[in-house]
Order: C-alpha cells, then structure tokens, then sequence
C-alpha cells in the first residue's frame, strides 16, 4: 500500500458531504423503486448500499477494510444476480447499475491509497462484475464502464498531471539553485580578483610610500619636512593595515581566523578618537553626548574603524544638514559585536546651502554595503519630529568562512 497522504479539513468535509450525498441517493432510489423480494427481506439492498456509502468516512483510515468491503458488496450482488435474483437487488430496478452505487468514489480511493498494480487488479474485477463481460448488453455494459474504469482513468490523469506539475517545480527550484550558486561563484572569484589587484599594486605603492616617507624623515634636516614625514608614514601605515584587512575579507575561502590579542584594537585609542570626534562637531556649534558602555578591547581593528566610519559619517551628515541640533551617540561594546545608534534632533538653524550640497550622496550607501560585508547590519532614516537616526549592529570580528565553522 503507497503512504497515504494526511487527512486535511477539507478532506473531511469532502467525505462527509459525499458520503451523504449518496446515502440521500440511495434512499431515493430505495423509497421511488421497487424492494428487494429475496429471503433477507425488502430491506436487505438498501442495508447494503447504507453500510457501504458511511464506510467512505473512514476510507483514509482503513482503505483496506473500505475497498475490500466494497468488492465484497459488489460480488454479493452479482451473487444475488445468479443465483437468488431479488436478494441484494430489486428484479426490475430504477437504474443500470449492477455494483453498489459508492463504486466510482471507490475506484478513486484505490487508485490513490493502494499500490498500482493491486488498485488496477481490482478495478479490472469490478469492471468485469458491472459490466457483465460474459453476457455483454447494451444498457449494463455502457453503465459498467461508467461506474469504474472512467473515474480510474479521471484519478490516473490527475495523478499524473500533479506528478509533473510537482517534477516541474522540483526542476525550476533546482535551477534557481543552481543560478544562484554559479552567481555566488563568480562573485566570490570576483572578489579574490580584487583581492589580488589590491594587494599586488596598491599594497605595493603604498609601501613604497611609506618607505620613502620614512627615509625622508630619516634624512632632512628640517624638523618641519620630518614632521610631514612622519605624518606621510603613519598615514600610510594606517591605510595598509586596513588594506590588508580588507584584503582578508575579500579572500574569503583564505581569510584568517580569529586575531590574536596583541591585535586588537587600542581601546583608549578608540575612545580617544570618538571623543575627538565629537570635540570637533561641538566646536561648531553642534552639541554632542556621547554615551559608551562596554570594553572596546574586544573589537577587531577593521570593526573599530567600522564603527569610527560610521560615527564620523553620521556627525558629517549633521554639520551639513541639522546645524545646530543636538546629537546622541550611544555605543554599547559586548563580547559579541557592538552596536552604534547616532541620533540628532530638529537643526536650530537653515544649514549652509553650498555645504548640505557638498558631497557625492553616497555616504550613507558606502556604510551601508561595508557594515553588511562584514556580516553587520545598517540602518538610516528619519524619525518623528524632524529629526533623523543612523545606527549599525557589528559582529565583534570579522566573520570569515573558516571562523564560521569553526
């Protein structure tokens, strides 16, 4: 017997209202046309079809017991045809029917519920038993025919037919995967080529920069061409730290594991330049409270400068646009990641027309697409009463194919 699919709601209302359809059909045909007049009584055919017709409300249960029950039924009318005629079936009835009128619902359960082969042996006996194949006649063969092998043929087509609908969506699913998966190799083969780009050329120029910058710092006798120097060097040293971070985010399958902690960020460095950060709005005229809580040692350095970026961005925003206002910059640093909310009022003042259109617009974009390539999350918009919010939620570090699994 193949699994039978679970019982739904609308199966059961499905059964229910045929089950009484057919009782009601029964009892019609039974009080309209004539009795049974064999020794079981007047009554005998219509037990018969009642029992059958109220099996069908457990057919999902016992789909044996309902099967075998109904050709049981029909093999004990065309007893009754051969040998008493009148037991189970009036001698001149009101329709053609020569099985039990639940046939065709039958037939459709066994096709559903039963193997194959077994549900196509049993139609072929009840299509023998209804259309009398030994003594074919015009009128019971037809009816015959009607009752059992056009509702197999009907259960057939629509089996196969969800069958294929089914093998098709399996088909389309496959290949969206199969899209999506050639899309994701050939950003990722992308994303090693820029790996590569950047740290064949421009890590090469920037050493060179550094280098050079040093020597020069090294060999003039100018204190203020030293401190140029020297500002030219660690500039450059900067941008090839984060280079090489990003390098290492672009090399996913390559991409280290966790740092080391002699790696971590400075946390007093941190500090220090949020607080810088924030002296620099305040010295415009834009107030700032800024709110840490929580250990920045924590945070890889790619994270911190993350976070630096979008603090810097977003009281960048407020100078140009909210001049005036008043600003809140809440950290909080957990062993987990870090999360940035930056929140201005209303601006106390029109901002600078050739200011608020300085710039190329995508700021908050750029933020947006390096906070969610280190696995983060962005946000920005206004908020009610006129003022606007930017804020992020960053993994503690950043989150390579390796440390995933591990």
């Amino acid at each position: 017997m193949r699994p039978v699919p679970p019982l739904t709601k609308a199966d059961v209302v499905s059964l229910t209202v045929t089950s009484f359809l057919f009782v009601c059909l029964d009892l019609t045909l039974y009080l309209a046309g004539p009795k049974t007049t064999g020794w079981a009584g007047p009554h005998a055919g219509l037990v018969l079809q009642l029992v059958l017709d109220l099996s069908l409300l457990v057919v999902w249960r016992f789909p044996r017991t309902v099967v075998g029950l109904g050709v049981a039924g029909a093999l004990a009318m065309l007893a009754g045809d051969l040998f008493a005629p009148g037991l189970l079936s009036p001698t001149e009835p009101l329709t053609l029917a020569t099985v039990p009128t639940i046939t065709p619902i039958l037939v459709g359960a066994m096709i559903r519920v039963l193997d194959r082969r077994v549900a196509l042996t049993l139609v072929a006996v009840l299509t023998l038993i209804a259309t009398r194949a030994w003594a074919p006649r015009w009128d019971t063969t037809p009816f015959g025919l009607v009752s059992t092998v056009l509702p197999a043929l009907f259960v057939l087509y629509t089996e196969a037919r969800k069958q294929l609908l089914q093998s098709l969506r399996d088909r389309a699913e496959r290949a969206e995967r199969e899209q999506h998966l050639l899309a994701e190799q050939a950003r990722a083969q992308e994303r090693r080529r820029l790996a590569s780009e950047m740290h064949d050329v421009v890590t090469h120029q920037l050493s060179l920069m550094v280098l050079h910058a040093g020597a020069l710092g090294v060999s003039s006798a100018d204190d203020s061409v030293r401190s140029a120097a020297e500002d030219i060097r660690a500039a450059g040293t900067r941008a090839l730290d984060e280079l090489r971070d990003l390098v290492g985010v672009l090399r996913t399958p390559q991409s280290e594991v966790d740092r080391p902690a002699a790696e971590l960020a400075d946390a007093a460095a941190d500090v220090a330049a949020l607080e810088a950060l924030a002296a620099e709005s305040e010295s415009v005229g834009i107030a700032v409270r800024l709110d840490l809580d929580g250990d920045p040692a924590q945070l890889s350095p790619t994270i911190s400068r993350t976070a630096h970026r979008i603090v810097q961005e977003a009281l960048t925003n407020v100078r140009k646009h909210a001049p005036g206002s008043t600003v809140d910059v809440r950290i909080r640093y957990r062993p987990d990641g870090i999360r940035i909310d930056v929140a201005n009022g209303p601006a106390g003042k029109a901002p600078d027309p050739v200011l608020a259109g300085s710039g190329s617009g995508t700021g908050l974009a750029g933020l947006r697409q390096r906070v969610e390539l280190l696995g983060g999350s962005f946000r920005a918009g206004p908020v009610p009463g006129g003022g606007f919010e930017a804020g992020a939620i960053l993994p503690a570090y950043v989150p390579t194919a390796e440390s995933s699994r591990r």
